[in-house]
């Protein structure tokens, strides 16, 4: 499972049964930042159907490789879904996914209200992807 995890919502990718590709799910939304109760249950109930053993947290990094406020929150919520789910938590650098994901948006015509709503989801697969791709060894002992 890929996370793209933002101040409101948190996008979510999951892998093909056979862990070569990774797909867009879904948006997590909620209301306020601290409030991840909701966010927490739908990634349990989404490991549960799909049969996750891994989560690929983006991390956003500053372009100068340091780590701000936002990299804070985000090691934050993944030291609680270890906690609470067991799973092993990859931190990966998230940088530029967004801009990747504008850039498939426009590839695929994506325009308007639509856009803004998949763009989390799309960077989501963009973090899995990546790590998929640099990580093969990881993903086969997951099998």
């Amino acid at each position: 499972m890929g996370l793209d995890f933002g101040s409101r919502t948190c996008g979510v990718a999951i892998s093909d049964a056979l862990l070569m590709t990774a797909q867009p799910r879904e948006i997590i939304r909620r209301d306020r930042e601290n409030k991840l109760r909701r966010t927490l249950a739908r990634i349990e109930e989404l490991i549960e159907e799909y049969d996750v053993r891994l989560i690929v947290l983006g991390l956003p990094l500053n372009m100068d490789e340091t780590q701000g406020e936002r990299a804070a929150r985000t090691l934050e919520f993944g030291d609680m879904l270890r906690r609470r789910t067991g799973l092993p938590i990859v931190m990966s650098d998230e940088r530029l996914t967004t801009v990747e994901a504008d850039e498939i948006m426009d590839q695929m015509g994506i325009r308007g209200a639509d856009r803004k709503a998949r763009v989390d989801m799309i960077a989501a697969s963009i973090i899995l992807r990546d790590y998929m791709e640099n990580h093969r060894e990881e993903i086969e002992a997951l099998r």
